[in-house]
């Protein structure tokens, strides 16, 4: 009996890649989802400045806002995904737009430091229950095309991170912290979009199941596996340490370095992060077709020279660097996350929670580090000491091959 099992959950695994055909319109839900998800969350780095003057905090205190929404939003993702590979949840998804809901009405309303940093973690929190169960549907819909799914996917957060700015600068900086509310309209559409999207999941459990039959293709041996997602590790350290100087401070350095006003400031970030939403939807499907190794060794490595003249350039080329830099590192994320779950296959939601949760962790410490360093030297100088972060993607040279034994 328990031969008879094996063989079948064997055979399972090609048949289900011929049985579970590209369902795009769940895809592009998830990807709205995922829009509206990380637009909510980009409001909370928009408002920094506004926050700043209004309470007189330091950059220490901005970093630790960062920390506490990037550590609520990162611890929960591995064991959420971990949990929901064994055991499928289509519930989350909805659930956790409420926590997200809940936390922005808050940040519209609290008047204190401590208050601040409970809104920003109850956002994450709904962030943690959300990436892991979305990145799943959206695989489950591929049809086998999982770099496309997953960019896809992703590309919806970038769009929403670079929207963000755009929206507070217009709704909530010159009329006041309460405007913030205006955004809980975007969580309860949020919030029936997932509802329908869990219903398709929920009649969709079959497919997950003979997923979970799939078996490792890729010949490598376990310790190999675990030295290349340790080497995964790293590479999202260098890139979401980077990140975090541009997401959290681009906008003081901007104002500190060229006296721009902070509306002038929101625009540059809009353009970074609009950059970065282009290269995360390029990413995936160039990884589909020339290889993931490539577009990861190209993504963080590549952008290693653009990253080291940013900090000695004027305001044109910064907003040129800014640009380039913003396309080429984004579009590692989305071949990371699929080569990752190519090596541990039948664990996708663990997988996608563990590299969020990576992303978001190494994110938050990286702002709240860099906050304090801001505070003792300047912010000119954090942005010319992780210029030379991109450098450690040469660690990308030990990543094995994943193409199927």
């Amino acid at each position: 009996m328990a031969i008879s099992n094996a063989q079948t959950a064997a055979t399972s695994a090609p048949a289900t890649s011929q049985s579970s055909p590209l369902v795009m319109r769940i895809i592009g839900a998830v990807a709205l989802a995922h829009l509206i998800n990380d637009l909510i969350q980009a409001v909370l780095p928009s408002i920094y400045p506004m926050l700043k003057a209004s309470y007189g905090l330091s950059f220490t205190q901005i970093g630790l806002i960062t920390l506490t929404f990037q550590l609520t939003a990162s611890l929960l993702q591995p064991w959420v995904g971990y949990h929901t590979d064994r055991h499928p949840k289509p519930w989350l998804l909805p659930a956790g737009t409420v926590c997200t809901l809940i936390g922005i009405l808050m940040m519209s309303v609290v008047g204190s430091f401590p208050m601040i940093l409970l809104a920003a973690g109850l956002i994450g929190v709904g962030s943690s229950t959300f990436h892991p169960e979305a990145s799943r549907v959206a695989r489950l819909a591929s049809g086998g095309r999982f770099g496309l799914a997953q960019s896809t996917f992703q590309v919806g957060g970038n769009a929403g991170s670079a929207f963000g700015p755009l929206l507070a600068a217009a709704i909530i900086i010159p009329y006041g912290q309460g405007n913030v509310a205006w955004f809980g309209l975007f969580a309860l559409f949020a919030l029936f979009v997932l509802y329908r999207i869990s219903r398709w999941y929920a009649n969709h459990l079959n497919l997950f199941k003979l997923k979970q039959g799939q078996a490792a293709t890729h010949g490598l041996s376990k310790g190999r596996v675990i030295s290349a997602l340790v080497v995964l590790g790293l590479l999202v350290f260098s890139k979401y340490f980077y990140m975090a100087s541009l997401t959290s401070y681009f906008t003081f350095y901007l104002i500190e370095k060229f006296d721009l006003s902070v509306a002038s400031s929101q625009l540059h970030l809009f353009l970074f992060l609009g950059a970065v939403a282009a290269g995360t939807f390029f990413g995936g499907p160039i990884g589909d077709k020339i290889g993931r190794k490539a577009v990861i060794w190209f993504s963080i490595l590549g952008v290693a020279p653009f990253t080291l003249l940013l900090p000695h350039v004027d305001l044109f080329w910064t907003s040129v660097l800014s640009v380039v830099i913003g396309f080429i590192l984004a579009s590692a994320f989305s071949a990371i996350v699929v080569y990752a779950q190519e090596l541990v296959p039948g664990n996708v939601g663990m997988i996608a929670g563990v590299f969020f949760g990576l992303m978001f962790g190494f994110g938050g410490i990286g702002a709240a580090l860099l906050g304090h360093l801001a505070d003792i030297h300047g912010i000119e100088y954090v942005y010319f000491l992780c210029s030379f972060l991109p450098l450690l993607g040469v660690l990308a040279i030990f990543l094995p091959r994943t193409k199927k034994a």
